[in-house]
């Protein structure tokens, strides 16, 4: 049984586990999914995935990393976490990714609302910034509904494969607004 550590209405954030690791691998690897993740052009072996699962087990202290789980079926859907976290600063970088065939459906949205709780109440942070595509709609749209605000714009800072280069977008969340 997998633990789950903030539980929501349709989704929750648990553990990920080893066994976790070969979908993640897959969906790594969709071009679709890849297209607006760090490296898009990358392509990943399932050894470099292991050591993925591996690393972030020791880096607990800098790294948070849930599975996101459907409630009803205990489906991995995708994976979210918190990153570069700076306790003395009190701020981490959130980052997300649904499976495609769980898009669309609110998934993310009740995962970042669940990591946004985790953050601030369990963590005691003060602020989550995420970065995103400036032709990724969808992650936007989910920050946005989250309470996320944009501040600042890197123009064509990015490379996109079908799309040439795009903004990096900032966005940020402070705690009590």
């Amino acid at each position: 049984m997998r633990p789950i550590i903030v539980k929501g209405q349709r989704v929750s954030l648990a553990v990920p586990l080893r066994e976790d690791v070969h979908l993640i691998w897959k969906w790594y690897n969709d071009r679709a999914v890849r297209k607006y993740l760090t490296k898009p052009h990358e392509v990943f072996f399932y050894e470099d995935e292991m050591e993925w699962y591996e690393a972030i087990r020791r880096e607990k202290s800098r790294e948070k990393v849930f599975a996101i789980i459907k409630n009803d079926s205990k489906t991995l859907l995708g994976l979210i976490g918190l990153h570069s976290i700076d306790f003395h600063s009190r701020n981490a970088e959130l980052g997300y990714f649904l499976g495609p065939e769980h898009w669309g459906k609110g998934y993310a949205t009740e995962a970042v609302s669940l990591a946004i709780t985790y953050a601030f109440d369990w963590l005691n942070l003060r602020k989550l910034y995420a970065r995103v595509f400036g032709s990724n709609l969808a992650s936007i749209r989910v920050l946005e509904k989250n309470g996320f605000e944009l501040v600042g714009r890197l123009k064509k800072h990015q490379y996109v494969p079908g799309e040439g280069f795009v903004d990096v977008l900032i966005y940020e969340l402070l705690r009590g607004e």
